[in-house]
This record gives C-alpha cells, structure tokens and sequence, in this order.
C-alpha cells in the first residue's frame, strides 16, 4: 500500500492469525493523503503482493471507521479431513482426523459454549486480554461427505479460542467427551482441564461483519475449493 501511496501507510487489520491458520476475508484500514482510484489501489497493491495475497476491492469510509473496532462479529472455520487416510490436495488446509467424528456428540458438547460466557479455559497463556468473557453467537458442526466444518461467530477471540475450542469438539467428536464434559471445563476456566489445541492449519479467518451504515462490499464471490 505505501507503494501505491508513495508515502508510508499504517495499515489497522480486522483481526489476526497464527503461524500457518489461512484467511479468505481481512479487512484492514488507512489514512492517505494520496489520491488514487480504487482501481488503482487494488491492482497497484496486488502488484507488489505475494501471490498467496490478493486485494480484493477498496473503498473510501468515513473516519470514524475502525476495521477493528467497527466490527460487529467475526467468523472463523475449521475445516477437517475425516478419514483414514491423508488428502494430498488438503494437506496444509486442513486437520486430519482419522477416526470417524460423531456430529451429533461434537453439537451436543457446543451447546453449553454458545452465549455470554468467561472462556479462560480456552484462552492460551500468552494471551493478552485483560478480560476472558466472550459472546459467541454460533457454534456449529456440519458435515459434507469426509469434511467436517466447525463454524463459529463471536464479538471477539481470545488468542487461540477457536482452535481449542476445535480441539474440544473433536475430543467429543472421538468419544472422550460429553456434552458435561464441556461444561465443566468452561466452568473451571482452567485452560490445563481442556484437551489440546488443535492444529493451525485447519483454521480459517471466514468474515467480518460491520454495521450496515458502513455500505462495505459484501463479497461472497470467492471460488471455494473443494476443501472449503
């Protein structure tokens, strides 16, 4: 962006990932005393992107606007590979499982962890918010063939919510535990009573949803490979 700007920009992002978790929406903010069309914003910042990233379209926002604060929700996914044997194609997009997953144990265990909750118990310990307490507003499993999806839609995540909360749903998904199970363990807001944290890979930056005065592009055209 500071290359189509020709001055240096500060770029303020919707949210962040870890080492190795994918995006297919991030919203990010600048202010820039440069005049450009949003034609050449976009293809002047794909020029000098990798080609892992590409700008997708651009806009002017009244200065109020925030692409952190602004945000109204975020989702994440989780995408699985269950079967017994390893996927050349998603190897890198998605967490394997190898045994066969129970939907129906893996929704029962989500049940207690929707709402207004502290989510300590699947916050990591290097995690910087000075408060726990979350509002999720899905949690869902679904299943296509040998892909399971986790979905899940919150105000906010601590670091690395989504990907323990997946590795919950998973050890409910294998059998180890109930829907009990996960209440306790959000109760005890301990994150050593929780099972482990589920690999990066598997997780996806899904959307951001903004208030609709905004008038942001609502992109859901993006080809969706046979993984997503």
């Amino acid at each position: 962006m500071s290359a189509v700007a020709d001055h240096p920009i500060h770029l303020i992002c919707a949210g962040r990932t870890d080492a190795g978790v994918h995006a297919r929406e991030q919203v990010a903010h600048f202010e820039t005393t440069s005049v450009r069309s949003a034609r050449a914003w976009v293809l002047g910042a794909n020029t000098a992107l990798p080609r892992d990233i590409s700008l997708r379209w651009a806009m002017r926002v009244p200065r109020h606007f925030h692409a952190r604060y602004s945000a109204e929700r975020r989702t994440y996914r989780y995408l699985i590979l269950n079967r017994r044997f390893r996927g050349a194609l998603a190897d890198g997009r998605a967490a394997a499982v190898h045994w066969p997953l129970d939907l129906t144990r893996m929704r029962d265990a989500a049940l207690p962890l929707i709402g207004d909750h502290d989510f300590s118990a699947f916050r990591s310990v290097f995690c910087q918010a000075r408060s726990a307490r979350r509002h999720v507003a899905v949690l869902s499993v679904e299943r296509q063939g040998e892909w399971v999806t986790i979905e899940i839609t919150a105000n906010a995540f601590l670091h690395h919510m989504v990907r323990n909360l997946a590795g919950l749903l998973i050890e409910a998904g294998l059998g180890k535990l109930d829907a009990d199970g996960a209440r306790r363990i959000l109760a005890g807001c301990d994150r050593r009573l929780a099972p482990p944290t589920a690999p990066a890979h598997g997780l996806y930056f899904w959307r951001v949803d903004y208030p609709l005065a905004f008038d942001l592009p609502v992109d859901r055209s993006a080809i969706i490979a046979p993984w997503l």
